[in-house]
């Protein structure tokens, strides 16, 4: 059975803001910030805010449930050029490692400077070691803005699993 840790609004505020203070610390510097969407857009913009550095996205689908997983794949690029800059890309956790991977192979023939990684969660599993993270956390993250999906996705699951003969989950409490 999946394990779930909520994160609110507060604490994903105090969380970002000490990713930061991370980052800031070590003084490296970036002239870009490349948020991996959807998780990596929120914590992408308040970092590119706090340090005051450019921002893009990227978008890559690998999720298609709760702990349910496909091979990575860019359904979106960028927009800005990464040649000869000193990039850090950002995501909200790294699970197996295979997303940040598949960013990583894609930005390092446009002969980016730098390239470094930041996250909140580093899964214990993962075969990608981030720049900067956090914590190593295996329970299935769960931030404020996907909360009703995180629910509709567990039901959704349980209801397939009652389906087949499996023991029936519930989904995530309301909150």
């Amino acid at each position: 059975m999946v394990e779930f840790r909520y994160i609110d609004w507060t604490d994903y505020g105090k969380l970002v803001a000490e990713l930061t203070d991370r980052i800031r610390s070590r003084g490296q510097t970036f002239d870009l910030i490349i948020g991996i969407a959807r998780g990596g857009i929120p914590v992408a913009m308040v970092i590119a805010d706090q340090l005051e550095v450019q921002i893009d996205f990227i978008n890559v689908k690998s999720y298609t449930g709760v702990a349910a997983r496909e091979k990575p794949r860019i359904i979106s690029t960028l927009t800005e050029d990464v040649k000869g800059k000193r990039v850090l890309v950002v995501d909200d956790l790294i699970d197996e490692g295979d997303t940040m991977s598949t960013v990583l192979s894609y930005l390092k023939p446009k002969k980016p400077k730098s390239l470094s990684t930041a996250v909140l969660f580093k899964k214990p599993w993962s075969k990608h070691e981030p720049d900067y993270f956090l914590e190593v956390l295996d329970k299935w993250v769960v931030f404020p803005w996907e909360l009703a999906e995180v629910r509709r996705l567990a039901a959704s699951s349980a209801a397939g699993e009652a389906k087949r003969g499996g023991v029936k989950r519930s989904p995530p409490p309301r909150r």
